[in-house]
C-alpha cells in the first residue's frame, strides 16, 4: 500500500488538500533541507503563497495561522529535479512523410499531423503525471520535437496540465551535419546564421541552450562534422548575453575538456567512452561546471534483458501503461538481448560511474539526469550512484540543489529555505539511510500545492496509487 501517513488526521488533511497554494504549517518533521546539511528533527516548515515563509525547530516556531500538518516520524526533502529528459513521443507517431534531405543531404527535421501531436500530447501528459508520482517537481526537457514539449511547457505554466516544472531547450543547436543536426537548429558561419540563433531565441525561448559537440555518438566513434570551437564560443556568448545558460552533449574527455574551454555552463553528460585523467577530475572540481550524471540510459538495456521483475515496482506500475510494460517484456527485452550496443552499454556504464565519483570526490558538481522520460529512472539514478560508493545524504543534494545549480535556477528551486518555491517530497524513511527510501512517498509538494494523486493520469491508472517502499 501507499506509505501511510503518522496520523489519521494528516491523512484528512491531504486528502481535503485544494489545488491551490495556501497557508500551511508541516510540524515536528525531521528536515533534510537539500544543502547538504545535517538532518534536523522536530522542525516546523511554514508555506504561503507557493514560497517557504520559515523553517524553525517545532517548539519554538512562529505561531501560524494555517492548516497545521503533524509529520511526526515523517522526513522532508525538496522536490526532486531531472537535468535531463527527453519527454517522448508515441513510437507509432511517424513523421507524417519520409524524411527528405536538404541540398547539402542532411535529414530536414521530421513533422508531424496534427492527429499524430495530440496522441503525443496525451502521451506527453501521462509521462509528466508519472514524474510528479515520483516526487520530481522540475525537469529539464534537453531537446525535442520543439512544437510538442513548447505547448507542454506552456500548459505547465498556465497550471493547465498537472506536471513539474518544465524548462526546455526546444531544437538543439549545432553544426551541420554534426550530432542530431535532423532536431536542431545548424549553425555554420556566426556572421550568416546569428539571425537565425536570435530567432531560436526569440521564438522558443529556449531555458538553456543546449548545443552538441560530438563524434557520431557514445559507442561509435565514426567521424562527422564538429563545431569549430571559437563558433561553440560565439553562441555562449550570445546565449549568455541573452541571459540564457548552455549545456553542451559531450561524452569523452577530449571533447568535454574543449568545451570547458570556451565557457561552456554545464555538461549534458559524464564522461563514458574511457576512464578520465586524474586531472579532469581536478579540473572538474576546480571550475564547478556543472555536469548531469545519466547512467540510467545505458544501464536501462541490460537491466531490461536480465532483471525484467523492475518493472513489477509501484512507480513503474504507476508511470507506464500495462500496454507499455507488456511490449517492454515481450517485443524490447529480446530485441535488446540480440543486440550488441546493450552489453556494451553495460561495460561502459560502470566506467561512467567510477568517473562521476572520481569528479565528485575532486569537489566536482555532479546533477541527477537519466537522459530518459520516465519518473521512476530519478530513483534509479540515485540508486546506481549508491551502489558506487556515494553517501545518499550526497546524492540527495546531486538530486535537489545540484540540479537547480545546473538549470541556474539555485536562488529559488533545490533546497528548502524561505522565500525559496515550495517544492518538496514527503517521505516515511530517512533517504539519508538508504537512497532508495526517497521512494517512500507520503506527499509530493509544488509551489505550495499539495499533488492529489487520484487525479493525476497516471498511465498505469488506479492500480499504481499502491506503493509499498520497496
Amino acid at each position: 500500500m501507499r506509505a501511510f501517513l503518522s496520523t489519521m488526521a494528516m491523512a484528512a488533511a491531504l486528502a481535503s488538500a485544494p489545488a491551490r497554494a495556501e497557508d500551511l504549517i508541516i510540524d515536528h518533521v525531521t528536515l533534510l533541507d537539500g544543502t547538504g546539511a545535517p538532518a534536523r528533527a522536530d522542525m516546523s516548515v511554514g508555506i504561503d503563497k507557493g514560497r517557504f515563509t520559515f523553517i524553525a525547530p517545532t517548539a519554538s516556531a512562529p505561531r501560524a495561522s494555517g492548516r497545521h500538518m503533524d509529520a511526526k516520524g515523517q522526513f522532508l526533502i525538496p522536490g526532486l529535479i531531472e537535468t535531463h529528459a527527453h519527454i517522448r513521443l508515441p513510437s507509432n507517431a511517424n513523421p507524417a512523410a519520409e524524411a527528405p534531405l536538404d541540398e547539402n543531404d542532411l535529414p530536414i527535421q521530421p513533422t508531424y499531423s496534427a492527429a499524430e501531436l495530440e496522441k503525443a500530447h496525451e502521451m506527453g501528459v501521462g509521462v509528466l503525471a508519472g514524474y510528479l508520482y515520483s516526487g520530481v517537481t522540475t525537469l529539464f526537457d534537453a531537446g525535442n520535437y520543439a512544437p510538442y514539449i513548447l505547448r507542454l511547457r506552456a500548459e505547465e505554466r498556465a497550471g493547465k496540465i498537472a506536471a513539474p516544472h518544465i524548462m526546455a531547450t526546444g531544437n538543439l543547436v549545432t553544426y551541420p551535419g554534426s550530432h542530431a543536426d535532423a532536431v536542431a537548429v545548424r549553425i555554420a558561419d556566426w556572421p550568416a546564421d546569428r539571425p537565425k540563433f536570435l530567432a531560436y531565441l526569440r521564438e522558443q525561448k529556449p531555458d538553456i541552450v543546449k548545443i552538441t559537440y560530438e563524434e557520431h555518438g557514445w559507442g561509435t566513434r565514426p567521424m562527422v562534422s564538429l563545431m569549430p570551437l571559437p563558433l561553440m564560443q560565439q553562441i555562449i556568448v550570445e546565449a549568455n548575453r541573452h541571459g540564457v545558460r548552455t549545456v553542451i552533449h559531450t561524452s569523452n574527455e577530449i571533447r568535454s575538456v574543449e568545451a570547458l574551454s570556451v565557457g561552456a555552463d554545464a555538461l549534458a553528460h559524464p564522461v563514458i567512452q574511457a576512464p578520465i585523467s586524474e586531472g579532469f577530475a581536478r579540473e572538474m572540481g576546480a571550475k564547478k561546471t556543472p555536469f548531469a550524471s545519466t547512467l540510467t540510459i545505458g544501464d536501462g538495456y541490460s537491466r531490461l534483458v536480465e532483471h525484467p521483475e523492475y518493472l513489477d515496482q509501484p512507480l513503474y506500475q504507476a508511470a507506464l501503461s500495462p500496454q507499455e510494460i507488456e511490449t517492454l517484456r515481450k517485443e524490447t527485452l529480446p530485441a535488446w538481448k540480440a543486440r550488441g550496443w546493450t552489453w556494451w552499454m553495460k561495460l561502459m556504464t560502470p566506467v561512467a560511474a567510477e568517473n562521476i565519483r572520481k569528479v565528485y570526490e575532486a569537489g566536482g558538481v555532479v546533477a541527477i539526469g537519466t537522459d530518459q522520460s520516465l519518473g521512476p529512472a530519478v530513483h534509479r539514478e540515485m540508486e546506481l550512484l549508491q551502489q558506487q560508493g556515494i553517501a545518499p545524504a550526497a546524492i540527495l543534494r546531486m538530486a535537489t540543489l545540484n540540479g537547480a545549480m545546473l538549470l541556474g535556477r539555485a536562488a529559488d528551486l533545490g533546497s528548502i529555505e524561505s522565500g525559496k518555491l515550495a517544492d518538496a517530497v514527503l517521505l516515511s524513511a530517512d533517504p539519508a539511510r538508504d537512497i532508495n527510501n526517497a521512494k517512500a512517498i507520503v506527499a509530493v509538494i509544488k509551489q505550495g500545492v499539495l499533488i492529489d494523486e487520484d487525479k493525476l493520469p497516471l498511465p498505469g491508472g488506479k492500480r499504481g496509487l499502491r506503493r509499498p517502499l520497496r
